[in-house]
């Protein structure tokens, strides 16, 4: 007999129907699964059939063969555990729907017929209402994160039993239902605050800047002196994350299997912070089955690198694509897959290696050669992408001592977001949001310089020998720091403070 059923699988954020095809046949008993399957479902034949044993059906000792079509692309993960398994009951009849529609399944099962739950929920529920289908029948656990999407009923099951009696008409199951926006404003809390800082003004400047225009920011100072703290609390001052970012965030978050399962959304902008010590694969995003890495899980929010120099270098040289497209591609002999990388860049590093160069308090060990080997680590090129170049000075008891809370994150998110709007209603035509985004056609029609201005950056770039990448960034700084004043026009000023922070080309060229 021969029985189809329906299901999903991945490719990079976006979903696709796999049709599992399951044909038992007269002959000796064997169990073959064909459709390029990984080596997770080729492990399903042993899940299904310890599965259907205990739940108290019989398995039936003969040829069988299941197909996952489209056949010419692989599979992976244990997501088709559960449809194999309701294939398999269906053709052998123990299984006889009585429930008119069309189902699709997911889950990993255990050997005891529970269901487990599996990732790329979300994405398969995103892309299933174009399917066609009637409704998704996920794992119990994964069913709140279907729901979000709010186009299909969606059915939490515990196990396989409960599956067969609620397809047969024994049992009836309510779908679950989730308010989106409800969740989306009760997860949507920060934990860390601004006002916890203390001292350190003129880093929560540099911060503030690069939050109301989108740059990248560097942070060079000694051991203690905040830059975690700091880069920590970054996100609470950026603009917050609009629903559709969210489930975008959110598809990213459950391909890898990191969705929370009591929020099941992504509702506060990431932050992301891998140790120095991650692969490539890692960071990027690849491996022998390509997963998105950090660069995609910090999506539409941080991701900080603390310790930069420390980090191998051609890691450090693969962020320059992501940085520039706000994507990454990775490619395979039989694929390539894009995964969104739409990050903002902190990332923090001493000065020197011992840690206390230009420290008062502290002696510097390191000779001069052993400094510029530390810095030359961070190639030009990386250097350049970053907007804003800030030093982080050891904080004095006076500011550690003093009772007064800093100024909270809420009153410097408030100004983000004027400045934020006000860039978004420059550059809406353009589909831009943020004046880190512009490109060279842009800043000439949008950063206008005044004579006085223009003196300035012909001196500085003559004086420091600043590439033409620099120049940019510079003015799309002094933009921002306009737009934060609601100034329409570049002055003198705004660029002046925009080129302190280019703090490391002052020092090395």
């Amino acid at each position: 007999m021969l029985a189809k059923v329906l299901s999903g699988a991945l490719i990079g954020i976006n979903a696709y129907p796999v049709e599992v095809e399951v044909d038992i046949a007269q002959g000796l008993p064997q169990f073959s699964t064909v459709g390029l399957p990984e080596g997770a479902v080729k492990e399903s034949k042993d899940r299904v059939k310890s599965a259907i044993k205990n739940s108290g059906y019989e398995f039936p000792a003969r040829r069988i063969t299941i197909n996952l079509a489209p056949a010419d692309i692989r599979k992976d993960g244990a997501a088709f555990d559960l449809p194999m398994a309701v294939g398999l009951l269906t053709a052998t009849g123990a299984l006889k729907p009585a429930r008119e529609g069309r189902f699709v399944f997911m889950g990993e099962l255990s050997l005891d017929g529970r269901i487990k739950p599996v990732k790329g929920a979300l994405p398969v529920a995103v892309a299933a209402k174009d399917w066609g289908v009637t409704a998704l029948i996920l794992p119990e656990e994964n069913a709140p994160e279907g729901a979000i999407v709010d186009s299909l009923p969606v059915y939490g099951v515990r196990d396989l039993g409960e599956v067969v009696a609620f397809l047969t008409g024994e049992k009836e199951l309510a779908p679950c239902r989730v308010d989106a926006l409800d969740l989306f404003a009760r997860a949507a809390v920060h934990v860390e605050d601004f006002a916890e800082v203390r001292g350190q003004e003129n880093v929560k400047r540099a911060l503030e800047v690069a939050a109301a225009g989108g740059h990248n920011l560097l942070m060079v100072g000694p051991p203690g002196s905040g830059k975690t703290m700091l880069a920590r609390r970054l996100p609470t001052i950026l603009p917050p994350l609009s629903f559709p970012e969210s489930l975008e965030t959110t598809k990213i978050h459950s391909i890898v299997g990191l969705l929370p399962r009591q929020d099941a959304l992504v509702a506060v902008r990431p932050f992301r912070s891998p140790h120095h010590t991650v692969s490539d694969a890692g960071l990027i995003g690849g491996g022998t089955v390509p997963r998105p890495g950090e660069v995609s899980l910090a999506h539409n929010g941080v991701l900080f690198l603390d310790e930069l120099p420390e980090f191998k270098k051609n890691i450090l040289e693969m962020l320059r694509q992501p940085l520039e497209d706000g994507h990454v591609t990775i490619s395979r002999a039989v694929q390539s897959l894009t995964y969104p990388a739409s990050f903002m860049l902190v990332a923090a590093m001493n000065p020197c290696p011992c840690g206390f160069l230009g420290d008062t308090k502290h002696d510097c060990t390191c000779t001069p050669p052993m400094i510029q080997r530390y810095r030359s680590r961070l190639s030009g090129p990386l250097l350049d992408r970053i907007d804003l170049q800030v030093e982080v000075p050891r904080i004095r008891h006076r500011e550690l001592a003093d009772p007064r809370d800093g100024e909270p994150s809420t009153e410097i998110r408030g100004r983000v977001g004027r400045a934020r709007q006000i860039q978004r209603e420059r550059l809406a035509k353009f589909s831009l949001h943020a004046n880190a985004q512009m490109q060279a056609r842009h800043i000439r029609r949008f950063c206008p310089v005044d004579e006085e201005g223009q003196k300035l950056l012909e001196m500085v770039t003559d004086r420091l020998g600043l590439s033409a990448r620099t120049y940019t960034r510079i003015l799309k700084v002094a933009r921002t720091i306009a737009d934060l004043v609601g100034e329409e026009q570049i002055k003198q000023a705004h660029l002046a403070e925009a080129i302190q922070y280019r703090s490391l080309d002052r020092k090395t060229r």
